[in-house]
């Protein structure tokens, strides 16, 4: 990604998709180029905290609520260190931000971190677009990036895909660091950081859990090190496919019968890890509106997604894995996409969404509190 000062509104650009379809807009945020997977999320609010997701580390996001960054930007709700867009869509955006929170404009933010946008562009027909046609890479050019199409079809189309990347590692921290528990601690939990929110663990925390988070390059010692109770995979990007390492160390952890916990990307790096295939989803589920169903008592969940893989396991029976039986805990409802797993002969189970949900919704937060009861279980 190259950028340059933040133009004015009135910069022309475009969004060309790997497929030739081009849309043109107005510069939003940074001016220059960048690339990645073209995807979108159907969230309308909780912008702040998508764009501060490292689960969304080379893609860009298109959303698809039409008013954007009229609750501007503030200090407390990033989910990390920066932005990991790699770029974003919008169509129309807020001219002044009204928050009692915000700090500053949303394009400031995007200008300020070299994240280049583009607005003015009709998002519900790109939203049908990549519905259709699936997720696709894609490139935003605006002002000196700008050239006649043909030229910047052929950089999109040599832009790297996202099947077989393995992007873990560039996004996680480089050293552990601990998240004290809030309160009388009563747990350790050693969490391997594949892409972890910063909300993540903090709902930990609140449950008396010291957190102490981990590269997602740890070695087993590593993670026995911290004398944990239990341990957590959290989400992140990339194909699961390529996470070898993590699914290696899942298996050493699932072998010492150790309370385990696994979200989002850490869904796909177990089922890896028991020995179900993992695909890629046509174009994913990205927001917080997602209906899940616990299959145990049939409650349905909404829920917040950001994935564009998925687990290979069969809905309608209990698995003989190398780890023992293995069954399919939730379902998403609009597309029957594996959404849990939950082990029956050791204590581990991980869902396909975030149960933090900082922007909401907050129906899966007691995914939290069974994973202390395991660990009350184990201790006991």
């Amino acid at each position: 990604m190259t950028t340059a000062p933040r133009h004015t509104a009135t910069a022309p650009a475009v969004l060309v998709l790997e497929d030739g379809r081009a849309f043109h807009g107005r510069a939003y945020g940074a001016v220059g180029e960048t690339f990645g997977e073209a995807v979108f999320a159907t969230g309308m609010t909780g912008y702040q905290e998508t764009l501060t997701d490292p689960s969304y580390h080379r893609q860009v996001v298109v959303m698809t609520a039409p008013h954007i960054g009229n609750t501007g930007v503030n200090d407390e709700d990033p989910e990390s260190r920066r932005i990991w867009v790699a770029g974003y869509v919008v169509r129309d955006p807020a001219r002044i931000p009204s928050n009692w929170r915000s700090v500053r404009p949303l394009d400031a933010e995007l200008a300020g971190q070299g994240v280049v946008g583009i607005s003015g562009v009709d998002t519900r027909a790109l939203t049908r677009h990549l519905r259709e046609r699936g997720a696709m890479r894609a490139g935003i050019f605006s002002g000196p990036a700008l050239s006649d199409e043909e030229t910047l079809l052929t950089r999109v189309r040599s832009a790297p895909p996202m099947v077989g990347a393995d992007l873990s590692a560039e996004v996680a921290t480089t050293e552990p660091y601990v998240v004290p528990a809030i309160g009388e601690k009563r747990y350790t939990v050693a969490a391997i950081d594949l892409g972890i929110k910063g909300m993540t663990p903090h709902r930990m925390a609140q449950r008396g859990i010291e957190v102490h988070v981990l590269p997602a390059t740890a070695t087993l010692e590593e993670v026995y090190a911290a004398g944990p109770d239990g341990v957590f995979l959290s989400n992140g990007p990339g194909d699961p496919a390529a996470a070898d390492h993590p699914v290696a160390l899942t298996r050493g952890v699932l072998e010492r019968r150790t309370p385990l916990f696994g979200i989002c990307f850490g869904n796909q790096i177990l089922g890896r890890a028991l020995g179900f295939g993992t695909f890629k989803l046509k174009y994913g589920h990205r927001g917080i509106n997602q209906p899940v169903k616990d299959l145990a008592t049939g409650r349905v969940e909404v829920t917040a997604h950001n994935h564009g893989f998925a687990v290979d396991a069969p809905l309608d029976a209990v698995s003989e894995t190398p780890h023992g039986r293995v069954e399919v805990s939730h379902v998403c409802l609009n597309d029957d996409v594996v959404e849990g797993l939950r082990l029956l002969d050791r204590p581990a189970f991980s869902v396909q969404y975030h149960p933090e949900a900082a922007a909401g919704p907050h129906d899966a937060a007691y995914l939290f509190d069974r994973f202390v009861s395991l660990m009350e279980d184990q201790r006991a």
